[in-house]
């Protein structure tokens, strides 16, 4: 089953992107108790001020004052590829060092398209083999690939997306029945769980949301 993010857990790593820093409860908490943490160059300046030490900074580089390059080179993971983003550049070099459950923060805000494709590439994360979920500060974005138990509560906030308007999906444990496909992004958004759990299944993958 996968759990909801709460403010005791420890996460092996955290991926810190450099949308809004993550202040609500459970999200400043997981960033406090995380054993390692990756910045992308653009958060390690405001992690630092917080009092952070990042186990590694990674990115093309673009974004880190010059200053910080230099002190934190012996840290520093730069690439200067453009193919993708920092944060994809910090979850491969998390798992080329073994690291495969991932927690993803401050991925969202600031950006609306920066958002957006921090969102879709948790599919393509999965499927390098991470366990990765991504935390706001109001909820918790959770990729899936065939069949999916997700603990929840009555009248949690869920919504469910598939990239492929022709993907068949089904599920119990819903308060609104899904339909086979999802022909645009609305149509799995705003639904309910009717307790403590639901169940998911998809001819695919897709990217589940649960409001907090």
């Amino acid at each position: 089953m996968l759990k909801l993010p709460t403010e005791s857990d420890r996460p092996t790593v955290v991926i810190l992107a450099d949308g809004d820093y993550p202040t609500g409860r459970v999200a400043a908490a997981l960033l406090r108790n995380a054993r390692r943490v990756v910045c992308c160059d653009g958060a390690a300046a405001r992690f630092l001020a917080e009092g952070g030490e990042p186990w590694a900074i990674a990115g093309d580089g673009d974004s880190l004052p010059e200053a910080l390059a230099e002190r934190y080179a012996p840290i520093l993971r730069r690439e200067a590829e453009q193919d993708t983003n920092d944060l994809s550049k910090a979850v491969r070099f998390s798992l080329n060092e073994g690291e495969r459950r991932l927690v993803i923060l401050g991925a969202t805000g600031r950006r609306e398209d920066h958002t957006l494709g921090n969102i879709s590439l948790l599919a393509d994360y999965m499927a390098a083999g991470a366990e990765v979920r991504m935390v706001t500060d109001y909820g918790v974005f959770d990729p899936i690939a065939g069949e999916a138990v997700f603990e929840s509560r009555a009248g949690q906030q869920i919504s469910i997306f598939t990239p492929d308007p022709a993907t068949a999906i089904s599920g119990k444990g819903l308060k609104y029945p899904l339909p086979p496909h999802l022909k645009n992004w609305w149509c799995g958004t705003l639904n309910e769980a009717t307790g403590a759990e639901f169940t998911l299944r998809i001819a695919g993958w897709g990217i589940v949301y649960r409001l907090f």
